[in-house]
């Protein structure tokens, strides 16, 4: 079973930067979409980015590319969110997510629904 573990929030101030990791716990590494959301208390999960395992797609949501960069390191099985010039509006649960798929599926089901595994996410806290 997929597990997903992330490390590497914590609190920073504005136009500071973070680096995110997510932890892949599973033999079949490379044949699946891995991306990163987050949710702010009352609002709904949105898409940060995504990245296909098995090769270097990958994609953004609305208005996140500016600053955010996903990557991966296959040998590690490890997924990467590098943010910068943070904001406080970037404060949020930030959570790993895991879906089986080849790079076409990965860039047609980005919704959160398309998703079946999670992890329990990390903190980001961005003060002004």
């Amino acid at each position: 079973q997929v597990q997903l573990a992330e490390s590497g929030g914590g609190s920073v101030q504005a136009g500071g930067a973070l680096r995110l990791s997510c932890l892949v716990s599973e033999l079949d590494y490379g044949n699946r979409c891995v991306a990163w959301f987050r949710q702010a208390p009352g609002k709904e999960r949105e898409l940060v980015a995504g990245i296909y395992t098995g090769g270097t797609g990958t994609y953004y949501g609305d208005s996140m590319k500016e600053r955010f960069i996903i990557s991966q390191d296959k040998a590690k099985r490890t997924v990467y969110l590098q943010m910068n010039n943070l904001n406080p509006a970037d404060t949020a649960m930030y959570y790993c997510a895991g879906s089986q798929g080849d790079d076409q599926y990965c860039l047609v089901y980005r919704g959160a629904e398309f998703f079946d595994r999670w992890g329990r996410g990390t903190q980001v806290t961005v003060s002004s």
